[in-house]
């Protein structure tokens, strides 16, 4: 009775990690340098770091350009003078 319950087991076992088996297996593909490797390196990299800043520099640039301009009121262009 212990061989049977001790194979099933070890069945249960085997079948259970034999996808994870298969997934680091699979991983080696995604974790090899191939000569496409930077590609992907600089495409996370313009996604993930240099948008932000580009996208931080139109906001600043517009910002910039906003402030430098008169406000166009009812009354008329915004006065300097107290």
């Amino acid at each position: 009775m212990n061989q049977i319950w001790m194979r099933t087991v070890l069945i249960i076992f085997g079948l259970a990690f034999t996808p994870l088996a298969q997934a680091a297996v699979d991983s080696y593909r995604f974790a090899h340098v191939t000569i496409s490797t930077p590609w992907y390196i600089f495409i996370f990299l313009l996604m993930g770091v240099f948008a932000p800043f580009v996208l931080m520099v139109i906001l600043a640039w517009r910002n910039a350009v906003r402030k430098t301009t008169p406000e166009i009121t009812e009354e008329g262009p915004k006065s300097t003078h107290q």
